[in-house]
């Protein structure tokens, strides 16, 4: 009885390790911002054998964190390598640093976050692996920050993405001087807005909820969601009121929870759900 047992250990640990994703981790030389930042990247299983090309999926982090959070912070850290493998898809995870937002600093050039990640970090993961290179194989989605930085950069460049997706997104950018730490997102906001880090209408003027006449027009679909206990849950339900009044078709969810990386695990697999029926769409799914 004992052997049978240690056989089927042996046999489950080959089974898990023979469906593995793979992680890659990819310097990316950023010439707007003179510096090189690290990128994580999920290779599906099938990758190695396939000779076809992928689609891809970009994954952002969101305020405090760094581009490995999705790998690290999950309650199951096996959660991004799964749904890599389920989906046979690429997913990429850049770094934007603590508080970037994704957004080209008016005042410092070192904060280049938009340019980096659809000018740099697009065409480095086009040249190093076997992706889809058009927007019809590309989509983008984050959490927090990162649900800002996917739909925001996904209304200025529909050119590069096929969808979007927000987690729990920062859509109104002013809610967080709202907050009893806002004397601390004024500091950590200093690299991107300068002297103006305190105003109301700076973070409005880059606000995704004053994007929606720019969303309509690109016609990507998107899919957004928030948890119900969320700090940022009313921002989040009036973008979905805003698209809702001028007509544009929209996933919008809300669910239990709060902004929590238990909300998150739960969430994005309902994301790549949704971006491998746009895939699937646009015939771009890779063959096992």
């Amino acid at each position: 009885m004992r052997k049978i047992k240690m056989l089927l250990v042996v046999f489950l640990l080959c089974m898990s390790s023979t469906y593995a994703a793979k992680v890659d981790t990819l310097q990316i030389a950023s010439t707007a911002m003179s510096k090189t930042y690290k990128s994580a990247v999920v290779l599906p299983n099938s990758y190695s054998k396939s000779k076809t090309a992928f689609p891809v999926m970009y994954l952002l982090h969101g305020a405090y964190g760094h581009f490995g959070d999705w790998l690290k912070n999950t309650p199951n850290k096996k959660l991004v390598h799964n749904l890599s493998d389920q989906y046979n898809i690429i997913i990429v995870m850049p770094e934007g640093e603590t508080f970037s937002f994704y957004l080209d600093s008016p005042v410092n050039t070192e904060s280049q976050f938009e340019t980096f990640i659809t000018q740099e970090v697009i065409q480095k993961v086009d040249k190093t692996y076997k992706t889809i290179a058009n927007k019809n194989g590309r989509v983008i989605t984050g959490l927090s920050m990162g649900g800002h930085g996917a739909l925001y950069l996904s209304a200025k460049h529909p050119d590069l993405f096929c969808a979007a997706g927000s987690m729990s997104g920062a859509v109104d950018m002013s809610t967080m001087l709202n907050r009893d730490s806002s004397a601390q997102v004024v500091k950590l906001m200093q690299p991107v807005f300068g002297d103006k880090s305190s105003s109301t209408e700076m973070y409005e003027q880059h606000a995704v909820l004053r994007m929606v006449d720019k969303i309509k027009a690109n016609k990507l679909p998107l899919i957004i969601d928030c948890g119900v206990d969320d700090f940022l849950i009313e921002p989040n339900r009036e973008l979905h009121r805003r698209l809702v009044y001028s007509k544009v078709d929209h996933d919008y969810t809300e669910r239990p929870g709060a902004h929590t990386w238990e909300y998150w695990e739960n969430s994005l697999p309902y994301h790549v759900l949704f971006f491998n029926k746009i895939f699937l769409k646009n015939q771009q799914v890779a063959k096992k």
